[in-house]
C-alpha cells in the first residue's frame, strides 16, 4: 500500500511541476508580451536589447540606470525630457500594494502587534527599494511602447 501511495504522490508532483513550467513558458514569458519585457528587463520594442545598464544590484546608484538607446533596434529610451517622472505613479502603486500585502501577512496571518506590523512594513519597503525602482521604470515605458517583431 505504501508503495502505491509513494508512486501516486510522485506522479502528482511530476504532473504539477510539469504543468507549472508549461504555463509559465506559454503564458508569461512568451516573447512579444509585456510581461516578457518587464521580467527579463529587455527593450519593450524588440525584446532583444537590455533596458538597464547594469544587472540587478542592491547599489542604489546603479540600480535604475538605463541605457540611452537599444543596442538592437535603436529605440530611444528617454522618449521626452523627464519621461520617467511618470514612473513615480507606478512606484506609488507598487508601494501601496506591498504595504497592504505585508500588513495582511504580518497582522492577520501571523497575528503580531500593530507596532511590529508597521516596523515590518517599513523594513520590507526598505529592502524592496531596488526592485521598486527598476520595476516602475520598465513598467512605465512598456505602457507607451509596443512590441515590433
Amino acid at each position: 500500500m505504501k508503495q502505491y501511495y509513494f508512486i501516486f504522490n510522485l506522479s502528482i508532483f511530476a504532473l504539477a511541476n510539469h504543468s507549472r513550467k508549461f504555463i509559465l513558458k506559454i503564458i508569461m514569458l512568451k516573447k512579444g508580451t509585456k510581461i516578457y519585457s518587464v521580467l527579463r528587463g529587455k527593450c519593450p520594442s524588440c525584446h532583444k536589447g537590455d533596458f538597464f545598464k547594469h544587472s540587478f544590484t542592491m547599489n542604489l546608484f546603479k540600480v535604475n540606470k538605463i541605457k540611452k538607446t537599444c543596442s538592437y533596434c535603436d529605440l530611444k529610451y528617454m522618449i521626452e525630457p523627464a519621461f520617467y517622472f511618470g514612473a513615480l505613479y507606478v512606484s506609488y502603486g507598487i508601494t501601496v500594494a506591498l504595504c497592504i500585502v505585508t500588513f495582511v501577512i504580518s497582522k492577520l496571518m501571523l497575528n503580531v502587534a500593530l507596532l511590529t506590523s508597521f516596523i515590518t512594513i517599513f523594513v520590507v519597503l526598505i529592502l524592496f527599494i531596488p526592485v521598486n525602482l527598476r520595476l516602475s521604470r520598465i513598467l512605465w515605458i512598456n505602457m507607451f511602447v509596443s512590441y515590433k517583431p
